[in-house]
């Protein structure tokens, strides 16, 4: 078990911290466009057909789970 702890466990937490060196390191070798942040969007959860539909869920459990609207949103007091 001391060969383990000494030897291997720090060889296998190198060569994890290598091998994440290299991942980030790797998009300087990307074009241009592909090294920037992904954009973000504004996603319409309303038009979505999967959120429409949340098996007759009680109200409060329905906001947390679709959101509150812009409306809602105006009405919270903290």
């Amino acid at each position: 078990m001391a060969i383990f702890r000494q030897y291997i466990a720090p060889l296998i937490v190198v060569f994890i911290f290598l091998l994440s060196l290299v991942a980030v390191s790797a998009r300087i070798f990307l074009p241009q466009d592909m090294a920037a942040p992904a954009p973000i969007e504004d996603v319409d959860q309303a038009l979505n057909p999967a959120t429409q539909d949340m098996a007759g869920l009680p109200a409060p459990l329905e906001a947390l789970v679709r959101g509150l609207s812009p409306v809602g949103a105006a009405e919270m007091q903290f």
